[in-house]
C-alpha cells in the first residue's frame, strides 16, 4: 500500500494542474459537498444519513475548547469533556473507539480513543470546515466509524491556485476561565505553487462554576455534606496549547499535490486523577500517619498532561482517462505522538504512537447519474505505554481495507449501496489477534415535490476490538477502574437502519433523522463486583452482549421575516437516543435535549438568543449516578463593519445554572462552566 501511495504522488506530481470544480450527479455546480460523505461530489441535501458542516464562521464563534465542546451544540453530538483539556465528541451516546476522529480524512494516530482524559491532537480553530456524520460511516473508513465520523479539514495543502496573498488572523479573550486565544493563516501563491502557513495559541486558567465542584450525589456517596450552592472553581484544569503548521503544493491543468507539516504542543490539567489521589490517601490512612501532607500535595500539583505531535500529509489529486474512472485521490499521514502526564512534577506514565495511514481513491465519471469510487485505506501504528498507569502493553496494529460506494441519482428517485472488507492484525510480545470484517450498505431517495428529499439505510457494520478491549490489565484512573482485557472477543456488529426526511422550501427548512440499531456482539466494560488490592479499585472487564440503540434528531428553521438584506429567523432542534443491553442500560448516555434559537441578521450585524435544555438522565448502569436537568442561556453579536472584518461578543450560561454533562466520567466532579463572555475580533484577507 505505502508503495502504490509514493508511485500514485509520483504521477500526480508529472500531471498535475487546476484542481476540477465539485458537479452533482446531474453535472450542476452544487453549492455544499460534503467531502467526507464519499469521494465524489455528494451535497447536503443529498445524504441518506444525518451530517452538519461548520465552516470557518461557525468555528470562530463555536464553544471555545477542545474538538468535542466545539461541536457539542449539534444535536446528536456531546462531549466526552475530561475538563477543558481534552474532549472528544460522543455521537448517539457512542464515544470512544466507535466515533472516527480524521483530519483530512486521515486518522489521528494519537492516544486519544483510548482514554477520555486524552487530548485530540487537532483544535477546532486549526480547521476550514469541520464535517460532522452521524451514524455508521464504516464503508468508506473502516470499523472505528461504526457511530460516527468527525473529520477536521484544514487547509494547509491548497487544492487550488491562490493569486497573490490570502489569509485570516483571530483574537479572542473569556471570562469564566481568563482565557486567551490567536490563531492565523496565511496563504500565498506564486505560479502553480502555493505555500500555507498557519498557527494557533490558546492559554486558559482553571474555570469557575457558580456551585461546588462535586455534585450533590457524588458528597452524599462519599458521606460528606452539601454546603449549599457556593460558586468555586475547578482546580487544575488550565490549559495551555501551541500548534505550528506549513504546506507546499503544486496545482496545475489537471490537479494537484501537496505536503504538509504540523507541530503540537499541548500542557492541561486532569482534574479526574487528583481526586482519585484524593481518595487514595483516605484509603490509606490507617497506612501512613502522614497522609495529610501528601493530600495537600496532590491537591497542589495534581496530575497534568504533556502532549507533543509531529505530523507529516500528503494529498493529491489528478484528473484522468482510465477505463471507468475519471479522477485519482491520494492522502496519507504520518506521525509521532507522545504523551506525558505528570505526577508530583516528574513523568509517571508516557504514552507513544507512531504510524501512518494512507488511502487510495478511483473515482469513476458519471455516466446518466450513476456515480461511483473504488478505494484502497491501510494503517499501521506502534503504541507503547510505560510507567505507573500502563494498563495496556505494547501493541502493533495494521490493517487494510478494500470498498466500493456506488450510487444512481434518476433525479426523483435514487439508488446507493457499498461494500468493505478489512483486515485487521494486533499483536503484542505475547498475543496477537486477527480479524476480517465485512461491511455493507443498501440505500434508496427519492425526491417526492420540489423541496423534498426522502432516505433511508440499511447497512452492517463490522469493528474489531481495540487494544484496550483485547489485552489491557491494570488499574486505569482516568476511568476510576481497575481494566481486565478479553483475548477472547469477537468483531462487534451492527444492523442499523437510518431514515432522512428533508425540506427547503420558502421560509421553511427543516432535517428529520431517525435511527434504530441493532449489536451483536456489542463490546461492554462491565464490573466483576471484585476489587484490586493494590489499587483499591473495582474490577472492570471487558464483555460481550446485544445491545439496542435508537433515537433521532431534528432541526427546523422558519425565516420570519425578511427585507432585503435584513431578516429573522427562529430555529430549533432536539435530540434523543436510548441505549439498551442484555446487562442492562449502557453507561453515560445522554439524555434528550432541545434547544431554540431567534436570530436577527443583518448586512453588518447578527445577533442571537439560544435557550438550550438538556434532561435529567436516570437510566444509568451499576455504578453510575443519575444526572440532573439544566438549562442554558446563551447570546452572541457579531459585527461586520467592513469587509473581511468582524468582531464578535458571545454569552453563554448567562444564567449562570449549574450544568454536568451526562457522557463526561468527571460529570460529578467537573461541571461545566459557569456564566462566561468571549470578546473576540477577525480579519479575513
Amino acid at each position: 500500500m505505502r508503495k502504490s501511495l509514493l508511485l500514485a504522488s509520483a504521477g500526480l506530481l508529472v500531471a498535475a494542474g487546476p484542481a476540477m470544480s465539485q458537479t452533482s450527479a446531474r453535472g450542476n455546480e452544487v453549492s455544499e459537498v460534503v467531502v467526507t460523505a464519499a469521494p465524489y461530489a455528494l451535497s447536503l441535501d443529498s445524504v441518506t444519513t444525518s451530517v452538519d458542516v461548520l465552516t470557518r464562521d461557525d468555528l470562530d464563534t463555536a464553544t471555545a475548547g477542545g474538538l468535542g465542546e466545539a461541536l457539542s451544540d449539534l444535536p446528536g453530538v456531546r462531549s466526552s469533556f475530561f475538563g477543558p483539556g481534552a474532549s472528544r465528541p460522543v455521537i448517539r451516546g457512542l464515544a470512544g473507539p466507535r466515533v472516527l476522529v480524521l483530519t483530512n480524512g486521515v486518522g489521528m494516530v494519537d492516544a486519544s480513543a483510548l482514554s477520555p482524559d486524552h487530548q485530540v491532537a487537532v483544535d477546532p480553530q486549526e480547521a476550514r470546515r469541520i464535517e460532522v456524520l452521524r451514524g455508521p460511516a464504516a464503508l468508506a473508513y473502516g470499523g472505528s466509524a461504526i457511530g460516527g465520523v468527525v473529520n477536521v479539514i484544514d487547509d494547509r495543502i491548497s487544492e487550488t491556485p491562490v493569486e497573490g496573498i490570502e489569509g485570516r488572523v483571530m483574537g479572542a479573550i473569556s471570562s469564566v476561565d481568563t482565557g486567551e486565544m490567536a490563531s492565523g493563516a496565511l496563504k500565498a501563491g506564486v505560479g502553480p505553487w502555493v505555500f500555507s502557513l498557519d498557527a494557533l495559541r490558546r492559554q486558559t486558567e482553571d474555570y469557575d462554576v457558580p456551585v461546588p465542584a462535586e455534585s450533590r450525589r457524588q458528597l452524599a456517596a462519599d458521606g460528606e455534606e452539601f454546603l449549599g450552592r457556593q460558586a468555586s472553581t475547578v482546580e487544575n484544569t488550565a490549559v495551555t496549547l501551541e500548534s505550528y503548521g506549513a504546506g507546499l503544493s503544486y496545482v496545475g491543468q489537471r490537479g494537484f499535490l501537496g505536503l504538509s507539516v504540523k507541530q503540537t504542543d499541548s500542557r492541561y490539567g486532569v482534574p479526574g486523577h487528583a481526586h482519585e489521589d484524593d481518595h487514595d490517601d483516605h484509603d490509606d490512612d490507617h497506612d501512613d500517619d502522614g497522609h495529610d501532607d501528601d493530600h495537600d500535595g496532590h491537591e497542589e500539583e495534581g496530575v497534568r498532561i504533556e502532549l507533543k505531535q509531529t505530523r507529516y500529509d500528503l494529498r493529491g489529486g489528478l484528473d484522468l482517462a482510465l477505463g471507468p474512472f475519471e479522477r485519482l485521490r491520494v492522502s496519507g499521514g504520518y506521525a509521532d505522538y507522545e504523551h506525558v502526564e505528570i505526577e508530583d512534577g516528574a513523568p509517571a506514565t508516557r504514552f507513544l504512537s507512531e504510524g501512518w495511514e494512507g488511502r487510495l481513491e478511483l473515482v469513476q465519471a458519471e455516466r446518466d447519474g450513476w456515480q461511483g469510487a473504488v478505494g484502497l485505506q491501510a494503517l499501521t501504528r506502534d503504541f507503547d505505554a510505560q510507567g505507573e498507569e500502563a494498563y495496556v502493553p505494547a501493541v502493533e496494529i495494521n490493517e487494510a481495507g478494500v470498498f466500493t460506494l456506488q450510487r444512481l441519482d434518476r433525479d426523483t428517485w435514487g439508488l446507493e449501496g457499498g461494500l468493505r472488507f478489512d483486515r485487521r492484525t494486533l499483536e503484542t510480545a505475547a498475543q496477537k489477534a486477527e480479524f476480517d470484517n465485512v461491511s455493507a450498505s443498501l440505500g434508496a431517495f427519492m425526491r417526492p415535490a420540489q423541496g423534498w428529499y426522502a432516505g433511508v439505510s440499511l447497512s452492517r457494520t463490522a469493528r474489531a476490538p481495540t487494544e484496550a478491549e483485547l489485552f489491557a490489565d491494570g488499574a486505569h484512573i482516568a476511568t476510576r477502574a481497575y481494566e481486565v482485557g478479553n483475548a477472547n472477543l469477537d468483531s462487534e456488529i451492527s444492523y442499523a437502519l437510518d431514515a432522512t426526511l428533508h425540506y427547503d422550501g420558502g421560509p421553511w427548512d427543516a432535517d428529520l433523522h431517525a435511527f434504530a440499531v441493532r449489536y451483536e456482539g456489542f463490546i461492554d466494560l462491565r464490573p466483576t463486583g471484585a476489587e484490586d488490592p493494590e489499587s483499591d479499585l473495582a474490577i472492570f472487564t471487558y464483555r460481550q452482549t446485544d445491545a439496542e440503540f435508537w433515537g433521532g434528531e431534528v432541526e427546523v428553521a422558519y425565516r420570519l421575516w425578511q427585507d432585503g438584506a435584513r431578516s429573522f429567523t427562529l430555529e430549533g432542534a432536539a435530540d434523543y437516543v436510548r441505549g439498551d443491553t442484555d446487562l442492562g442500560a449502557p453507561a453515560r448516555i445522554p439524555p434528550w435535549s432541545a434547544a431554540g434559537r431567534a436570530i436577527f441578521a443583518t448586512s453588518w450585524w447578527t445577533g442571537k438568543l439560544e435557550l438550550r435544555q438538556v434532561g435529567e438522565q436516570t437510566r444509568v448502569t451499576e455504578g453510575e449516578l443519575p444526572t440532573d436537568g439544566y438549562r442554558l442561556l446563551n447570546a452572541s453579536v457579531v459585527v461586520r463593519p467592513t469587509d473581511g472584518f468582524k468582531i464578535f461578543l458571545e454569552g453563554r450560561n448567562l444564567n449562570d445554572a449549574e450544568a454536568r454533562e451526562h457522557a463526561s466520567f468527571l460529570k460529578d466532579l467537573a461541571p461545566l462552566p459557569g456564566r462566561s463572555f468571549r470578546l473576540g475580533v477577525g480579519y479575513t484577507f
